[in-house]
């Protein structure tokens, strides 16, 4: 029986040595999922974060979508607006010139002919100045009146 136990102990001792080899795996499997159970746990709160930042993003997008609708309807608002605007300035300014043309005309009527046109223009341009002045000034609310008429 002496064979038969030198074999069992050989067999023992190996079984004891595979055992070691397979604890020591054990551990360092052991450590390893730690460490992944670990990082999972991190890589979840990762994940979450980055969910909550893009629901955060979209709803900003969506409210950034609604400014620019808005302020695209208050400038197609204020376009037309301005349109309309333009449409009276040119107006204002067609009547203006029609009426600067009828007071120019009225004007050289108005105007002495001969000897006399020639006169005060041999005066000096200091003497002239404030009757000048007051002749421009004249024409100048005969032309505000014909256009605040006109409107």
């Amino acid at each position: 029986m002496t064979g038969a136990t030198g074999m069992q102990w050989i067999l023992e001792l190996a079984l004891v040595l595979l055992l070691a080899a397979t604890l020591f795996h054990a551990i360092r499997l052991e450590k390893a999922l730690g460490v992944l159970k670990r990082d999972r746990t991190v890589l979840e709160e990762l994940v979450s974060g980055f969910n909550d930042s893009t629901r955060q993003a979209e709803a900003g997008i969506e409210r950034l979508r609604a400014t620019a609708d808005g302020a695209g309807r208050q400038l197609g608002r204020q376009l037309e607006a301005v349109r309309s605007v333009k449409d009276d300035l040119a107006f204002l300014t067609q009547r203006g010139e029609s009426l600067a043309d009828k007071l120019d005309a009225l004007v050289r009527a108005g105007r002495p002919l001969g000897g006399e046109a020639s006169r005060p223009a041999a005066v000096s341009a200091d003497a002239g100045s404030p009757d000048r002045s007051r002749v421009r000034s004249q024409a100048e609310r005969d032309l505000l009146r014909a256009l605040k008429v006109a409107r």
